[in-house]
């Protein structure tokens, strides 16, 4: 069953939903090229890891390593009066939780120099929205663009401040690319933007220059996800993430209704 929303389904944006739909959409992206670009490239799922630390405030105190069984005092309970308060024989603590997040990309590589020829990231809330992981995300696209590989940038959420691209047009979602051979003059990268209403076209994955680019179908991604996931039994049960306008919420209520369960 395809999801009933003609682009992008805002119900997968929603945090309880969307890591699963991101997490699924990288494998299929390298499945869906990969077939078109073997046997010159290869096509590997790599993973940024995003360091949580909680604040100060929220830390707990570590506590000695070596937790004795034994009294501090051997004579304390021998000394003991029924009802005076016991001293503790030792204190333990609980140590900072420190949590990892892994957010996949991919890589695609040339077979001859175990080069990668292009980058293609989908951008989560971790990316947008949290400021270190944000900020160590921007550092690595910097690198790239300032190298020989190609970038793909895959934003599908409303939510969170948008990357910092100069010029970027107002949309719901978008596509950027970047090929390495243009980031000369005014024309760095090229920009597919995207509307809630609107179908997502597929788009050209650039490869080196004069190679034929595969088409990844955006679109065709999202029905094949929504089917095997059945994300028609439990992605409604809440309103979408960010709330959609009046006027969209409408249209969407308007499809949902018709919309097969």
């Amino acid at each position: 069953m395809t999801s009933p929303f003609p682009g992008m389904n805002p119900y997968l944006e929603r945090a309880d939903v969307w890591s699963d739909f991101h997490n699924s959409f990288i494998p299929l992206a390298r499945e869906i090229l990969a077939i078109q670009v073997q046997p010159r490239y290869y096509i590997r799922i790599a993973e940024h890891l995003f360091i949580h630390e909680p604040s100060p405030r929220e830390r707990f105190p570590l506590g000695r390593p070596d937790i004795s069984i034994h009294p501090k005092n051997p004579q304390l309970h021998a000394n003991t009066n029924p009802g005076t308060a016991v001293a503790a024989p030792a204190s333990v603590g609980m140590p900072v939780l420190v949590e990892e997040q892994r957010l996949p990309f991919l890589e695609i590589r040339d077979r001859s120099q175990n080069e990668a020829v292009t980058i293609l990231e989908s951008l989560s809330p971790t990316k947008k929205a949290t400021e270190a992981n944000r900020e160590q995300y921007l550092a690595k696209i910097q690198r790239i663009l300032a190298s020989r590989t190609n970038l793909v940038e895959i934003d599908l959420l409303r939510g969170g401040p948008r990357m910092p691209w100069d010029r970027l047009k107002p949309c719901d979602y978008y596509v950027i690319v970047s090929r390495h051979e243009n980031r000369v003059g005014d024309h760095p990268a090229d920009l597919w933007p995207f509307f809630l209403r609107h179908n997502l076209q597929p788009v050209p994955i650039p490869l080196r220059p004069g190679d034929v680019e595969p088409l990844l179908d955006i679109q065709a991604m999202i029905h094949r996800i929504y089917d095997a996931a059945g994300y028609q039994y439990f992605i409604y049960d809440s309103p979408p993430e960010p709330v959609l306008t009046t006027a969209d919420a409408t249209w969407a209520a308007r499809i949902l209704e018709t919309a097969p369960v």
